[in-house]
């Protein structure tokens, strides 16, 4: 009777390459989420925030730019008339 019962492992097929790829890319993708929720959750340090001041200005300077070149588009061509004799 105790000869009967049969411990060895169960015969299971090897993953095929597919089965792989898609186990792998899962792990990947959990990893990717988790990455991006602590990016949501962790605050950034002030020293990166400072980083970003320089570019305040240039942005300024376009806004500059752009309302120097605005009056001179609307301007309108004076008339030229020939003057009577």
């Amino acid at each position: 009777m105790a000869s009967d019962l049969d411990f060895s492992p169960p015969e299971v097929p090897e993953p095929t390459f597919l089965e792989n790829l898609l186990r792998y890319g899962l792990f990947l993708g959990a990893i990717f989420q988790l990455i991006c929720v602590l990016a949501i959750i962790v605050p950034i340090p002030k020293s990166f925030e400072a980083g970003t001041e320089p570019s305040e200005p240039r942005g300024a300077e376009v806004t500059r730019k752009s309302k120097a070149t605005a009056p001179s588009a609307s301007k309108r061509p004076k008339k030229e008339t020939k003057k009577k004799r």
